[in-house]
């Protein structure tokens, strides 16, 4: 029976098997991300966290969700996948530390054409990175392989994340006044907002991405342009 529903779904364009393999390769990734909260396995229905309120007067949780958006554009002409994870995690957990909140944990969902299981694990060890990075566990997260939907060779990426902050000490702009200071951090790059705008500018399609660039300290304008997002956590945290 399983043989036969297993060859159905492959009739269908969609590979059991290798959303199987998938889930083994990364499995390495996601371990590196594990936190004291952590609560239960890869694989379940649901990811389970316990979070630590302790010497927390008022624990308020706090979401953020983002996606990587068209700069995964430049990552499936340049064939790189192992950083968009990191951009990822980093639009989610960027928006969450606005607010004060320490990230606990993340999730992430890959939509792709074809299930590829070297390059969902490439994808999530990027993730992983990101998580361990600001600190969140990676707990859970979706492979959708829609044949038909997305083309063989690319996919879509986004996550969510949530963090926990004491309720006295949520950042909001209701508390900023004249006189405050203004702290800059330095970016890493373009991070991975308005790239509609970096691919016409550049025109990517019809642009040399992957020749060293002596204006860009022998890099590439691919590799440039996929510099992963900051992220920001650590540095604000210390604040």
């Amino acid at each position: 029976m399983k043989d036969s529903y297993s060859k159905s779904y492959a009739d269908a364009g969609v590979d059991i098997t290798a959303g199987y393999k998938a889930v083994d390769l990364m499995k390495k990734h996601i371990a590196r991300t594990v936190t004291d909260g952590v609560c239960s396995d890869v694989g379940g229905f649901g990811g389970l966290f316990d979070p630590n309120v302790k010497g927390m007067e008022h624990p308020v949780l706090v979401s953020g969700t983002d996606g990587v958006g068209t700069k995964l554009k430049i990552a499936f002409l340049m064939d790189k996948h192992d950083t968009v994870g990191i951009d990822c995690v980093a639009m989610c957990v960027n928006d969450v530390i606005c607010c004060g909140a320490k990230p606990l944990f993340f999730l992430d969902y890959i939509a792709c054409g074809k299930n590829i299981p070297e390059r969902i694990a490439e994808i999530v060890s990027g993730v992983a990175e990101g998580c361990v990075q600001s600190g969140a566990a990676l707990i859970g997260g979706e492979t959708a392989e829609m044949p038909g939907f997305y083309p063989v060779n690319e996919y879509d990426l986004a996550g969510f994340a949530v963090g926990m902050v004491d309720k006295k000490n949520i950042l909001d702009n209701k508390t900023m006044r004249e006189g405050d200071v203004v702290i800059a951090l330095p970016s890493s790059g373009v991070h991975s907002n308005g790239f509609s705008l970096v691919r016409k500018v550049f025109d990517i399609e019809h642009c040399d991405l992957k020749s060293p660039r002596e204006e860009l300290n022998g890099k590439s304008l691919g590799e440039a342009l996929l510099a992963p997002t900051k992220i920001y956590v650590k540095p604000m945290l210390a604040l």
